[in-house]
């Protein structure tokens, strides 16, 4: 069975801080490089209307950006996943399809990294343990990679087996992202964002927990139990540690592939719709939200019509004060109440209490506009929505005014990537369903 591995090459997890820092501004230098010498610099300022030109990033420089981001896994990845969330309109298809196999194909470990992991964490015998042991992985990402396997007394699970020095490295990729950043001028004057890289850092160290990720996935369960358009895998706790994480296997077609033509709309609609009904539940029922929306995340049955949720490491609660912030802010979004939108944003950090009308207009503004699906009577067509464009030139400009000079609360940091991520992930589908039916019953 151990010489299957020499089928799954691959490269070392870099491990130290100077290494590390090296491989991300090389990765930074080869988007420079292919974006050409003034492409960032109009990537963030250049105005050209409410329209957002495509920025010609020729395939050999993403193949290097992404295949460096792979090579590194960890938070640094995580960025590289958050840019092919979407194309963003920001780079060619080609680009972005290019980018987009960082959802779920890092580099898998190589030989002698698989099995020092599952030696130390299952012990030295751990093949035994299998009738059968797929070394090919179903997926990497980020985090770690996922194998099928069958155990002797015949479950079939998937195992999240984590990659070696991820999470070590947490605490410099952030350190180096900092760095960067500020040396790049991309972070606002004024704006110390070490709250926000602290939350960045607490949530990724969590996330690199496996025990905690089985605690949630549980939790989780438990909430969703009854309900039958969802299926949450069960975990096996005498295959899982903090670095290993066995659970069911579930088939499914990842969600992200319905776009395709081979899918009918309504299948397209109904998943989308499931999506946004699960993170209304998250936030105001549960108060336990899963932050990340890698479309990895999610598979689709079409012979069942259910959604297979498949990570719960990004899992964090919310406070109840935060739940009701988000629910006086939409409610007053729905009401076309700019006020009551000043006033909740104010609660939520997004503005200082002291500023000026003039200082508020722009932030209650850019709130009003990002809550059109909710607005929407009927239908919305995600598909046809240039919202991102929208609020993303309008952020644009307010952001290299300094118009965000007030931090928010650092919890609401990983909400707002579920919140982007959804509406992404509905827009990819070409989905249409009624959103603001959908909100109206918590409000």
């Amino acid at each position: 069975m151990m010489r299957d591995l020499a089928r799954t090459p691959g490269l070392p997890v870099p491990g130290k801080r100077l290494s590390r820092l090296w491989h991300l501004g090389r990765a930074t230098t080869d988007l420079a490089v292919g974006v050409g010498i003034s492409g960032v610099v109009e990537l963030a300022r250049h105005r050209s209307g409410d329209q957002i030109s495509p920025l010609r990033l020729p395939p050999a420089h993403t193949q290097r950006f992404t295949e460096r981001l792979a090579t590194m896994r960890g938070a640094a990845m995580k960025m590289g996943q958050i840019m092919s969330m979407d194309g963003t309109d920001l780079f060619t298809p080609e680009a972005v399809e290019i980018m987009a196999s960082l959802r779920d194909r890092a580099q898998p470990m190589p030989i002698g990294q698989l099995n020092q992991v599952l030696s130390a964490e299952l012990g030295d015998d751990w093949d035994r343990r299998f009738r059968r042991f797929d070394f090919t992985p179903l997926a990497a990402a980020s985090i770690g990679q996922v194998h099928r396997a069958e155990t002797r007394d015949g479950r079939h699970l998937a195992i999240k087996i984590q990659f070696p020095g991820v999470r070590e490295s947490i605490d410099s990729d952030l350190d180096n992202l900092a760095f960067l950043g500020k040396t790049l001028g991309l972070v606002p004057k004024g704006l110390d964002i070490s709250p926000i890289m602290d939350e960045a850092r607490r949530q990724l160290h969590r996330e690199a927990d496996y025990r905690a990720e089985a605690e949630s996935l549980a939790r989780y369960a438990s909430l969703l139990d009854g309900d039958p358009d969802f299926l949450i895998p069960r975990v096996h706790q005498d295959l899982s540690t903090t670095r290993v994480l066995a659970m069911d296997f579930a088939a499914g077609v990842p969600i992200d592939r319905l776009a395709d033509p081979d899918y009918r709309h309504a299948e397209r609609d109904r998943a989308a719709g499931l999506l946004a009904r699960l993170l209304l539940r998250e936030l105001f029922d549960f108060g336990l939200v899963q932050t990340d929306p890698n479309f990895g995340n999610y598979l689709y049955q079409p012979e069942t019509q259910r959604l297979v949720l498949l990570d719960f490491g990004a899992t964090q609660p919310v406070p109840a004060v935060l739940v009701d912030h988000y629910r006086a802010l939409a409610r007053a979004a729905l009401a076309g109440d700019a006020a009551g939108m000043r006033a909740s944003a104010v609660a939520l950090g997004y503005l200082d209490a002291a500023a000026s009308p003039e200082q508020a207009a722009g932030p209650t503004e850019m709130m009003r506009i990002a809550a059109e699906p909710l607005r929407h009577r009927g239908m919305y067509d995600f598909g046809r929505s240039d919202l991102f464009e929208r609020t993303f030139v309008r952020g644009r400009d307010l952001y290299f005014e300094d118009a965000f000079g007030h931090r928010p609360d650092p919890a609401t940091l990983f909400l707002h990537r579920k919140f982007v991520g959804t509406f992404m992930l509905c827009r990819r589908l070409r989905a249409r369903f009624d959103l603001g039916a959908q909100i109206a019953a918590y409000l």
